[in-house]
């Protein structure tokens, strides 16, 4: 089977087609992968770790003010792409093309629904992106990561809950090499502030409210405070202004390169509530606090803070009610109580879809007509 992988821009486009790949490989499939990405994004450097052959193209996003140079240029960089897209996926022949979000799809599914090639467009948030819709009307499948997203794509063939191919990622994730990691014993109890691979100035700057304020009632619970490289000397050096040495139980990092790992041993997380964060902590039943970045396309970032915890495995705070105080309160209410975290946990994992990867991969095969050969 021949399969084109496209999304980008973002993680969140990005890990969901490589988790795509790799359930492939776990299956052992015979496919052969190539993935065509965007000349500005992050796949331009994350899918070549990978050992996926990589192709690009130029394609940017529609600014607000609809008449505008920019624009102009944006439709142009479209039909331009299409055109390239034709031709990569004529060179290729795949049995099937993927696309996983970020404008970078929109030229190259629409280029594979014209040649007649099967396709699956994969939304991961609660309120689609204006290039999935647009997609929906061409796309053999569309899959959904939140049941509630199933009637929001009126104009699609054929629409299915598949969840977020990320979660089957991670469901695995061993807890105590996430503990060994970070050098804590097996007991510790872990709340981990996340403030995003870039950083989130917000929650950043909570952390250095929240460092004079901590009490050690507990002294199994260890705070991880993770920065983002870009923020981590300045926060640092901060948090230690505030509280002189460090505590034994409060660490400051730049990043978690196991990140799965980790999320499996915490009994918290405070952090963003971007789709592929998401997947993770409700495949592994992770207690969060979600500050959603107000700063996103269609605001989808809250829409899917809020669907986390009207099922109960979640609570959200709003940035601009964030302050070093409001959270630590909201952190201390959970953690002062287990069964609070227990029912928390439960939901998340209700929510979970670990098998998520898999119904993708059976769709592909359906549509490309591997079942039947």
């Amino acid at each position: 089977m021949r399969v084109v992988l496209t999304g980008g821009g973002t993680g969140g486009h990005i890990y969901p087609a490589l988790a795509i790949a790799q359930q492939c490989e776990t299956e052992g499939l015979d496919a052969e992968f190539l993935y065509i990405g965007g000349k500005r994004g992050l796949e331009n450097k994350i899918v070549p770790e990978e050992k996926i052959p990589f192709e690009s193209i130029d394609i940017t996003g529609f600014r607000r003010k609809l008449f505008s140079l920019e624009n102009f240029k944006t439709i142009n960089r479209f039909i331009q792409g299409v055109k390239t897209s034709k031709q990569l996926l004529k060179e290729f022949k795949p049995d099937v093309v993927i696309g996983t979000g970020g404008y970078v799809c929109g030229p190259v599914v629409y280029a594979a629904a014209k040649l007649k090639i099967p396709t699956i467009v994969h939304e991961q948030n609660a309120i689609p992106g204006l290039t999935n819709q647009f997609l929906s009307g061409y796309a053999s499948t569309v899959a959904v990561s939140f049941q509630d997203s199933v009637n929001r794509f009126p104009r699609s063939k054929h629409v299915m809950f598949t969840g977020n191919p990320r979660a089957t990622m991670v469901q695995n994730a061993n807890r105590e090499r996430g503990l060994a990691s970070l050098g804590l014993p097996a007991d510790a109890q872990i709340v981990l502030v996340v403030g995003g691979s870039r950083g989130a100035r917000a929650l950043v700057e909570a952390m250095v409210q929240i460092a004079p304020l901590l009490k050690q009632n507990n002294p199994a619970v260890h705070y991880v405070f993770v920065t983002g490289e870009i923020y981590y000397e300045e926060i640092r050096e901060r948090i230690r202004d505030a509280v002189g040495s460090f505590p034994y139980y409060l660490h400051v990092l730049p990043y978690i390169p196991n990140m799965p790992e980790v999320l499996a041993a915490t009994s918290l997380l405070v952090g963003r509530a971007g789709a592929s964060s998401l997947a993770e902590v409700t495949s592994l039943g992770t207690p969060s606090i979600l500050i959603p970045s107000p700063n996103v396309t269609n605001n989808h970032q809250e829409a899917n803070a809020w669907a986390l915890q009207k099922a109960g495995a979640a609570e959200v705070l709003l940035e601009r009610e964030l302050t070093g105080e409001s959270l630590l309160a909201r952190i201390d209410k959970v953690m002062s109580d287990e069964e609070v975290r227990q029912n928390m946990s439960k939901a998340a994992t209700s929510l979970g879809t670990p098998q998520s990867a898999f119904l993708i991969v059976e769709e592909m095969k359906r549509l490309s007509g591997v079942l039947s050969r």
